[in-house]
């Protein structure tokens, strides 16, 4: 004995209208969303678009390439220098993350939870070095990395000044731990931990978010950073950088868009996978640093 399938219910005219007048609400309500998402993604579609088309069609008003050419990111890959500029920006993205965390963690942690004399101009001065701009201070610092210390052609003096803390971190930092509880740092005292067990056990896995935003911050500024490269490595090709590297392939293929953009997309996706790896920790480190407990 067989059974036929039953036919389901067809949506009344008034199910249909309510709807679609469910989708319109929400459009009206998200369109500011919508419209700020697509300000933003539709730039980077063009690019990964134009990365793939033919070095004939990248110079037509085409938007979609007749051919995907993904050959385009391997000349780009092996174009010579490319992977020296890449092992630059590691290493001076990953090892200056690196030291501006560990210096910066233990003078945010003194200004957020000791009680000592000077403590309020400590923190001025903090956030009065975040007000001055790099280029004030390029002369001098130029002077004594290049002529005293011999390091120009290399990205040591950019690296170096990282392990003596960075006012930005170290503000973030504090304000972050501001919102732990005292009472857990007490307990821990209570139970025989120093200051230093203290900061180790108690407060760094506490601080974790605060600690990411941090680095993340950290890493984006040193692997876009234009500026510094251009003054100390600028002489030496041997010490670019990506962000340099690439104002340099530009204008040796100033004509082939599609290879420019390969590469601008080969510099860009680490960033961009980075910070989804770790955009919950992000934003919670960043929501929370200005909430003070």
């Amino acid at each position: 004995m067989t059974y036929a399938p039953r036919a389901l219910p067809k949506a009344t005219p008034a199910a249909r209208t309510a709807r679609r007048g469910a989708v319109l609400h929400w459009i009206a309500v998200h369109a500011l969303g919508v419209a700020a998402a697509l300000f933003f993604v539709l730039p980077f579609v063009f690019l990964l678009l134009t990365s793939l088309m033919s070095d004939q069609q990248a110079l037509t008003r085409d938007l979609t390439p007749d051919t995907w050419e993904w050959g385009n990111y391997a000349r780009v890959w092996n174009t010579p220098g490319f992977l020296t500029w890449w092992r630059n920006t590691l290493l001076y993205a990953g090892l200056g993350t690196l030291l501006t965390v560990l210096s910066s963690v233990p003078v945010a942690y003194a200004l957020a939870k000791f009680r000592f004399r000077g403590r309020r101009l400590a923190l001025m001065l903090v956030v009065s070095m975040m007000m001055l701009p790099p280029q004030v201070v390029i002369i001098p610092m130029y002077l004594f990395w290049a002529k005293q210390l011999d390091l120009s052609g290399s990205l040591w003096p950019l690296i170096v000044p990282m392990a003596f803390g960075d006012a930005f971190s170290v503000f973030l930092l504090r304000q972050f731990l501001l919102t732990i509880p005292g009472e857990y740092l007490d307990a821990a005292r209570v139970d025989g931990c120093g200051e230093l067990r203290t900061l180790l056990r108690v407060v760094l896995p506490m601080a974790r978010p605060g600690i990411a935003a941090v680095a993340l911050f950290q890493f984006f500024y040193a692997w876009n950073d234009y500026f510094g490269p251009q003054i100390y490595a600028s002489e030496n090709p041997a010490a670019w950088t990506l962000s340099y590297g690439l104002e340099s392939f530009k204008g040796a293929h100033h004509t082939d868009w599609n290879l420019t953009m390969a590469a601008t997309v080969l510099v860009m996706a680490p960033v961009i996978l980075v910070f989804f790896l770790a955009q919950r920790a992000f934003v919670e480190g960043v929501t929370l640093t200005g909430v003070k407990g």
